[in-house]
């Protein structure tokens, strides 16, 4: 079956580099494939493009530009916030922390610098910016259920956590 853009669901296994170098960023060789319903908004645009037309077993480098991975570097997304917010977290310049957002939706920052003040940090995603290369191999390739295609989830059910917003 070849890959199509809509409720196909897709497993994969992937290693991914900033282009141009030989730092891995992520990977899950070796380990669980990563599977997502295509349509669904569960990868990078431009790693779900590129999807497209593949079949099981193909392999492949593919270059992801930042605009259509995480997009590009918003140097207004950066705010200072009073220390005292930062209670109980040993801080370190680099270090990745979670919040909720307004909506509740869980939202990454990262501490950009601190002094005994306040702490700069950073909302932008780490690899806002940078160009990706991902290489792939599609492992799985099949048509998504009707509950898939429902849940939008791969196994069309819930998470029982609450974490893919089943009110769980």
């Amino acid at each position: 079956m070849t890959i199509t853009d809509k409720n196909c669901v897709v497993g994969i296994e992937y290693e991914v580099r900033e282009a141009g170098t030989t730092n891995v960023v992520d990977s899950n060789r070796g380990g669980q494939p990563l599977e997502f319903i295509m349509g669904a908004g569960h990868i990078i645009p431009g790693l779900e493009k590129a999807l497209v037309g593949m079949n099981k077993d193909d392999k492949g480098d593919i270059l992801v530009k930042a605009n259509e991975a995480y997009g590009d570097y918003n140097s207004e997304a950066i705010q200072s916030l009073p220390i005292g917010q930062f209670e109980g977290i040993e801080l370190r310049e680099g270090l990745t922390l979670y919040g909720q957002g307004e909506n509740g939706e869980t939202i990454q920052v990262t501490v950009k610098s601190f002094d005994d003040k306040s702490v700069i940090i950073d909302y932008n995603h780490p690899l806002a910016g940078k160009d990706l290369m991902f290489s792939v191999e599609v492992l799985s390739v099949r048509e998504a259920t009707p509950d898939e295609i429902a849940t939008g989830q791969v196994g069309g059910g819930h998470c029982h956590s609450g974490s893919c917003g089943c009110g769980h």
